[in-house]
């Protein structure tokens, strides 16, 4: 199974084949290695190209309650705006808050799911990227228990 800096790396040397290939487009939507390695909310969201954060209803973040096994926590984000850029998905008390970013624009129903890895309860976060670099943010409250004690 690959951890997420293996798949990065992937990802970062198909991306600079494809700019060799003649296709710069995919290399541009690569990784943005400073919103990975970023360790707050707000300075991933600054290095996906936020200028301001607010709270919005317009964004969902989905999630369990209580999730019994941290090492597989199911999470979603979405949103209905129109002009959003990339659609984060963040986990406050990870060592690294993002957990995923994906590239949106107006043609895709920005509506994302995936499986994240939480060592501890913790706030998650939905934050839309807008195109004008506004920040939309949604969170939600997951509590993490060890072997399904209910700690």
């Amino acid at each position: 199974m690959q951890n997420r800096r293996e798949t990065l790396k992937q990802t970062a040397v198909v991306a600079g084949l494809l700019a060799a290939a003649g296709f710069p487009q995919f290399a541009q939507a690569a990784v943005n290695k400073a919103a990975f390695d970023a360790k707050s909310v707000q300075d991933s969201a600054k290095a996906a190209g936020a200028k301001s954060m607010a709270e919005s209803k317009d964004v969902t973040i989905t999630g369990p309650d209580i999730a019994e096994n941290g090492a597989v926590v199911p999470l979603g984000a979405s949103t209905t705006l129109a002009g959003v850029k990339h659609l984060m998905i963040m986990v406050e008390k990870n060592p690294s808050a993002l957990v995923a970013m994906f590239n949106v624009t107006d043609a895709v129903d920005a509506n994302f799911s995936t499986r994240a890895k939480m060592g501890q309860s913790s706030d998650v976060y939905a934050v839309a990227i807008m195109n004008d670099g506004r920040a939309l943010w949604a969170k939600k409250e997951v509590k993490v228990t060890l072997g399904g004690c209910g700690g």
